[in-house]
């Protein structure tokens, strides 16, 4: 009866052992995780910052600057 009571704790830590490794693993995983979801929150933040810019007009518009500027060039000529 001792015996068998031995191989029970035995086989208990064995398996604390086993989930405390997997637990480690998990954790690193985790951190891996939350600094790819870090960079791709910055990367939805500037995406949505750019849309709202070219919603408000406030990026300026090359093809119709650059077309702006030759028309008024070619007045003055």
């Amino acid at each position: 009866m001792n015996e068998q009571k031995l191989i029970l704790i035995a086989d208990v830590i064995e398996q604390k052992v086993r989930k405390e490794k997997e637990l480690e693993f998990y954790l690193k995983e985790l951190e891996v995780l939350h600094g790819k979801i870090g960079f791709l929150q910055k990367e939805v933040d500037l995406t949505n910052t750019i849309i709202n810019m070219i919603k408000k007009e406030d990026i300026l518009d090359l093809t119709t600057t650059a077309n702006t500027a030759i028309e008024k060039k070619a007045n003055l000529i």
